[in-house]
């Protein structure tokens, strides 16, 4: 049966205040999976209060019983580790492996928010002046939320929501309406740990349910994933309406590759970069810059292997490659395909019109690879998502350099090489926030911060890390004397 979706408030699924309903369809069979509300101001308004309401008795809970949440979070987890794994393969196209990926990658960061009591430190000095002691004490701040994406429906909520309720905030999240039911299933998950009523909230919906959390009074902070043209709005909104925000925005994500490379190895990684998830990722390389005399065996190697990657349905084992999250996708990233032929690139492996035997209705578009691309070429500057790779040529290392710090973003940059100095250099110089070297995706850890920089983030502290805890935290100075 067709599941309805509810919202999940004050420690219950509710049903949202609308009539109105998104279709979630299985990007590969077309199925119906579910109905997600479109729910309104005053559904994120009931939410809210409901957080609001429950904030000072969380935030007066010892951290270290707050952390024991996580530890039972993580085991139910561990024990559904399949079946969420399988949600995010129907919801979302991308393959079994893939979603096994990104589940494991949420449960790390839970992992990460069980270690909270140890982060959670201030700092004193003693006499400070004559008699005076001065002390930096860290405290929870009220009610965050998150505005999450379609592409790791379950991994990015979980970026934020254990960290900010472990610092001792409530939270809310509002998922993606193409990608609703990883949230649905995880919140029935959350409902077992037997939180405080209100201490985590979901609120389904669209534009009206997004714009209602970034203008919300009681909402101190929002976390967003997405577009650069919407964290551009996320970010301008909630800083207008005073409130703290990480926006995580859009990507175009460059490959070097030297000719000193080790070519097997580097394909075989640019492969997992470039096509992983269908190319949907932020961090996906989407342009490779063959350098000098790397440019011909690096063509020709990556046409082999990328022409034989099997395209099918996510949850067939044998499947490399899924689909695109929707028809409408598909579009664009075909449509893409063409203006970057109509600019000049040669399409040496076309994807466009991909079908597969028992899904021809699937949202498939298969593994691309454009040659001859040159800089003033949309498909060298625009963010396509899709799984299209486009090959550039420099002389040299410098070349290289600049062709990578002229993009407008700078979320991820990867180096082959087995010259260190140019490793160095290119750290060193390349304007981006996350770098690899002999490494196609750079994905932080959980310990560590999301970077990116220019048009791929906006606000000043990165999602995960140490830069969660300050996000997710204020610092109060207590000066005292005692006479």
């Amino acid at each position: 049966m067709v599941k309805r979706l509810k919202n999940y408030i004050n420690g219950a699924f509710v049903e949202a205040s609308t009539d109105r309903y998104i279709p979630v369809h299985n990007p590969a069979t077309c199925e119906l999976l579910g109905e997600c509300p479109d729910s309104t101001r005053d559904d994120i308004d009931r939410a809210v209060k409901a957080a609001h309401a429950a904030f000072d008795e969380w935030r007066s809970t010892p951290v270290l019983s707050r952390a024991q949440y996580m530890y039972r979070l993580k085991n139910i987890l561990e024990e559904r580790f399949e079946d969420i794994s399988r949600v995010v393969v129907e919801e979302n196209g991308k393959t079994r492996d893939e979603a096994r990926g990104e589940v494991r990658r949420a449960i790390e960061s839970v992992d990460y928010a069980a270690s909270v009591p140890a982060l959670l430190r201030g700092y004193k000095v003693e006499d400070i002046s004559s008699g005076i002691d001065e002390t930096a004490e860290r405290q929870p701040l009220g009610v965050f939320a998150a505005i999450t994406p379609f592409n790791f429906p379950f991994m990015v909520p979980l970026w934020f929501l254990p960290t900010a309720i472990t610092c001792g905030n409530t939270y809310l999240i509002k998922p993606s309406p193409q990608t609703p039911l990883s949230m649905d299933l995880f919140y029935e998950i959350m409902d077992e740990i037997d939180l405080p009523e209100g201490v985590v909230n979901l609120v389904h919906g669209g534009v009206e349910a997004s714009q209602a959390v970034m203008e919300h009074p009681d909402i101190v902070g929002v976390s967003f994933v997405g577009s650069t043209p919407v964290a551009k709005i996320v970010y301008e909104t909630c800083a207008k309406h005073g409130k703290r925000v990480q926006a995580q925005g859009g990507a175009k994500n460059y490959i070097a590759v030297m000719p000193d490379a080790d070519m097997a190895a580097s394909v075989a990684n640019i492969m997992g970069s470039a096509f992983g998830c269908a190319g949907q990722r932020c961090l996906a390389g989407s342009v490779v810059v063959a350098v000098g005399d790397a440019y011909e065996p690096l063509k020709a190697e990556l046409l082999k292997r990328a022409s034989a990657l099997h395209v099918g349905y996510g949850l067939e084992e044998t499947t490399q490659m899924g689909t695109v999250i929707s028809a409408t996708a598909k579009q664009r990233i075909e449509g893409m395909i063409t203006a970057g032929e109509s600019e000049g690139a040669q399409v040496a492996l076309d994807g466009r019109s991909q079908t597969v035997a028992g899904f021809e209705a699937g949202s498939f578009v298969g593994p691309t690879i454009l040659d001859g691309v040159t800089p003033e070429m949309s498909v060298a500057r625009d963010e396509i998502f899709g799984p299209v790779l486009s090959i550039m040529h420099a002389e040299d290392f410098d070349g290289a350099v600049d062709m990578i710090n002229q993009s407008r973003y700078g979320n991820a940059a990867s180096l082959f090489t087995s010259n260190g100095k140019h490793a160095r250099e290119f750290k060193y110089r390349i304007r981006a926030g996350n770098i690899g070297i002999n490494v196609g995706v750079a994905a932080a850890t959980a310990s560590f911060p999301f970077g990116g920089q220019k048009e791929s983030f906006f606000g000043d502290l990165h999602g995960q890390g140490p830069d969660s805890i300050e996000f997710f935290t204020d610092k109060k100075i207590l000066i005292e004397r005692w006479l």
